[in-house]
């Protein structure tokens, strides 16, 4: 039976990857990638580049896909999303059966971890419902940009008995700070929310391209930072044509010390 890794290798730095990582890839007869376009051809590079240096020694096909993009007419982001889902699922589901023989093994290469924002473990789940290709598959976890966040700042993401909340600036732009969590973890900020939150007593780490040699680092009172922030990361994109970014905004003021 056919049989797919499902492959964290972290958040751009290639030695982020595991033991564990890199002996499943070097398991593997055919890496599937998903292309999101000339804009972010960088992105597609590091997936390859991870090949050559680990698989150099052994024979693989690289299979690229043209990753569909969001409907914009449609209003609704959940509808929105399910969407896209459904059409990569597809996409997915006939590249397993076209260039993945019965009795091989397939990776697909996610950022970060598999299970933090990410949709291939979704997507599996739909084609094992389907059941018109047959497949068993196997999770390598991978370092998150969370930790990378953390280790790059030099600090613990909690308090002392307090929690740490890990959203997204959407719903950060909905729901604002929640009462009772002092250290919250925005991923997926492309609109910059945290311009949004009332900066009084408010401190933001923020990072991009963690662990690689482009990485940024600004951390400080959220009401100082917050402008610096949104022009670095503006002349960052524009200079890369893509960026991943990710930040901490931590409560102040309270008597929360930070070690366990």
């Amino acid at each position: 039976m056919r049989h797919i890794f499902v492959i964290g290798i972290g958040a751009g730095n290639p030695e982020h990857l595991t033991v564990q990582a890199i002996d499943a890839l070097r398991q593997l007869d055919v890496v599937f990638v998903l292309n999101k376009g000339p804009d972010k051809d960088a992105l597609l590079g590091l997936r390859r580049s991870l090949c050559e240096r680990y698989l150099r020694d052994k024979p693989y096909r690289l299979v690229e896909l043209s990753d569909p993009e969001r409907d914009p007419r449609i209003a609704d982001y959940r509808e929105r999303v399910a969407r896209w889902h459904e059409q990569r699922a597809s996409l997915l589901e006939a590249a397993l059966a076209v260039e993945l023989g019965e009795d091989q093994r397939g990776g697909l290469l996610v950022w970060g971890d598999p299970s933090l924002y990410d949709s291939t473990l979704r997507l599996l789940a739909q084609l094992s419902q389907r059941g018109r290709v047959a497949f068993e598959h196997t999770v390598i976890p991978g370092i998150t940009s969370v930790s990378a966040l953390a280790a790059s700042h030099r600090m613990p993401l909690h308090r002392v008995a307090g929690a740490v909340l890990i959203t997204t600036g959407r719903r950060l732009v909905e729901q604002g700070l929640p009462e009772g969590v002092d250290d919250v973890v925005v991923m997926l900020d492309g609109e910059c929310a945290f311009t949004r939150v009332p900066p009084e007593h408010i401190e933001i780490y923020w990072g991009a391209y963690l662990g690689t040699a482009d990485e940024i680092l600004i951390a400080g009172p959220l009401g100082e930072r917050s402008g610096e922030i949104v022009s670095v990361r503006e002349a960052a994109r524009a200079r890369h044509g893509w960026i991943m970014d990710i930040y901490l905004l931590r409560r102040t003021g309270r008597d929360t010390p930070t070690e366990a």
